[in-house]
């Protein structure tokens, strides 16, 4: 079982996280941090001990290290995320980009570049967490003309017809649709369905766009609903 520190501030706040990490030091580091903070925390050294523990226990957001022995953290990640919706924070190396824009289109929510802040790492645990329950709370069904989506349930329909949306699909998607209409430059789209806005990913909403437009637009090339304005960014429109 893995190993658990507990304290009153923790079990009031009820909020549980999972630290997937095969450095000690830092595994230690970031477990005594989250504790101080008010987090019931448990760590694991490997991916399928972290797999296992996320599949018996119950968590409210998971930090995964990439490099991981027996099972890799994109694995991990992968496998996760085809069956829970578990908010994953990943650990990578400075100059791992690749992992990175990789784990991040597999669905990871955020990540943060060794060597790190542990403060900034519990700063973007707080964030992520926060604004999971702001969506809970919320409740939000969201329309733009024949497009539905529940924003508590991540479920998304097209004139009445469920679409498959990726957990950062369906967030883009639920972001512009906030307010229809209005222009959405790609640092904003960042900087929220990322939470930190660097400029070396720009180029992923891009990606994540042409994706959308395959799934709710007739035609691709010629897009109704989610439209392209030239200079600015990005708008949706009940097409």
């Amino acid at each position: 079982m893995p190993a658990t520190g507990k304290s009153s501030t923790s079990e009031a706040m009820g909020e549980r996280i999972l630290v997937v990490e095969d450095e000690a030091t830092i595994a230690e580091a970031v477990s005594y941090a989250l504790r101080e903070s008010g987090y019931d925390v448990d760590a694991v050294a490997n991916g399928r001990a972290a797999l296992e523990a996320a599949r018996a226990e119950r968590y409210d957001l998971m930090i995964l290290d990439l490099m991981l022995p027996i099972v890799s953290g994109l694995d991990v990640c992968r496998e996760l995320r085809a069956e829970s919706d578990l908010p994953i924070v990943m650990l990578t190396a400075r100059d791992a980009e690749s992992d990175r824009v990789l784990g991040l289109d597999l669905g990871a929510d955020d990540y943060v570049t060794k060597p790190f802040s542990v403060a900034e790492l519990v700063s973007r645990v707080r964030a992520l967490l926060r604004r999971r329950e702001l969506n809970r709370a919320r409740g939000l069904v969201r329309r733009v003309g024949a497009l539905d989506l529940d924003v508590g349930r991540y479920t998304a329909s097209l004139a009445g017809k469920p679409l498959q949306l990726t957990r950062r699909e369906f967030r883009l998607l639920a972001l512009l649709a906030s307010e229809p209409g209005r222009v959405f430059t790609r640092e904003e789209l960042l900087q929220e369905v990322w939470s930190d806005a660097r400029s070396g990913d720009r180029r992923a909403i891009d990606v994540h766009v042409s994706n959308l437009r395959r799934k709710l637009e007739e035609d691709p090339r010629h897009p109704r609903r989610l439209q392209t304005v030239r200079g600015a960014g990005y708008r949706l429109v009940a097409g």
